[in-house]
């Protein structure tokens, strides 16, 4: 082997894609030690408003208390452990309350009720839910499961000065898509950073943009991603590359002519469009196994209009989607196979690698 192959970037061992206890070990070091989006403001506009949320095999409560802060705790009662909200989401009346023996919480998870517990020594302060670190970047809700976890703002590093022009608080949620991908959670972000397979899985996409003419920014630790311009006439990403929407407020021309393309790690992929922002969060469920949720949101201006229309954008990305996630399988089967060894990026491919030496130096960092 010459020097120069040797040193050549190479993908990840298979273990990293089919080993069951490392995909364990991942889960805790990105899901459960990191900020990771659980979803929008918007899934709860008012007091009592809840979703659950599955972390690493952790149910989670998300609501807003009676003064309209968002909250999150562990779904688990304090007196025996009972699992305390089953459904999906919805509203609670004022409190939450245990199926089993009644214990009651208020919204910001203190012990408001405890029936049959009058003894002397037991302290309703003492028994609030189990509290999960929560806070908000422009309408994204984020969570952390560490016990003293750094600012969010630490983890975001430039990209809320970055974004701010999108306004994506402001943002509306039109249509979401949930898809179950029986591929590992990194293979769907390495998929998502490169377009080299663009010509050959994305017909559609291809025409609206040039597959080489991403501008991507340095990659950084917690985030990689960059921009990529149309082509053809097109003015946003459709089914035919027209634009039926006014862009957003406070984009500048340049913006007005961009997709920008961004991985927030662990879970979180932003795809930032002149008239739109469409998003995914990733739940590994397995190790061969990611939960991917997709959302279309909108400039309620836009969506007020009554001749209001999104299926030219949901439709193009479910297409785009669903040809990325078959691909992803592909790519899971043959990691999966005997045969596999690591192979060699080309240079088009620096943010996937990218991605790759920053699982190892986790990895090695959680070691130490």
């Amino acid at each position: 082997m010459t020097t120069q192959a040797a040193s050549r970037p190479m993908t990840l061992p298979g273990r990293y894609y089919t080993d069951p206890e490392l995909f364990r070990d991942e889960l805790d070091r990105f899901f459960c030690q990191t900020w990771i989006c659980a979803g929008r403001a918007g899934q709860i506009p008012r007091s009592g408003d809840y979703f659950l949320r599955q972390v690493a095999g952790e149910s989670i409560i998300i609501t807003r208390d009676a003064g309209g802060e968002v909250r999150a705790h562990y779904n688990v009662c304090r007196h025996r452990g009972t699992r305390l909200c089953e459904v999906a989401e919805g509203a609670f009346p004022g409190r939450i309350q245990c199926p089993y023996h009644g214990w009651t919480y208020a919204l910001d998870g203190s012990l408001m009720g405890a029936p049959h517990m009058q003894e002397a020594d037991f302290c309703r302060e003492d028994y609030p839910l189990h509290k999960i670190s929560a806070e908000i970047w422009d309408g994204h809700i984020f969570l952390n499961l560490a016990e003293r976890p750094e600012p969010l703002l630490t983890q975001l590093a430039g990209l809320p000065q970055r974004f701010a022009p999108w306004r994506m608080q402001d943002l509306q949620l039109h249509k979401r898509i949930v898809y179950e991908v029986k591929a590992n959670w990194k293979l769907i972000i390495i998929n998502y950073n490169e377009c080299l397979h663009c010509p050959i899985l994305h017909a559609c996409l291809n025409r609206f943009t040039n597959y080489l003419g991403a501008d991507n920014e340095p990659p950084q630790p917690t985030y990689i991603g960059g921009s990529m311009g149309f082509r053809g006439g097109a003015e946003t990403m459709s089914l035919d590359g027209r634009r039926r929407r006014d862009y957003l407020p406070g984009l500048n021309e340049e913006q007005r002519k961009q997709v920008y393309y961004y991985a927030v790690y662990p879970n979180l992929l932003l795809s930032l469009h002149p008239d739109y922002l469409m998003t995914h969060t990733l739940w590994p469920k397995a190790v061969d196994r990611t939960e991917v949720i997709c959302e279309w949101h909108f400039h309620p201006a836009e969506m007020a209009k009554p001749d209001f229309q999104a299926d030219d954008a949901v439709d193009f990305w479910d297409l785009t989607n669903r040809e990325d996630w078959h691909i992803s399988e592909l790519s899971q089967a043959g990691i999966s196979s005997r045969a596999y060894t690591p192979g060699p990026y080309s240079t088009q491919e620096e943010l996937p690698h990218a991605f790759d030496e920053m699982v190892l130096e986790r990895e090695r960092r959680a070691r130490r």
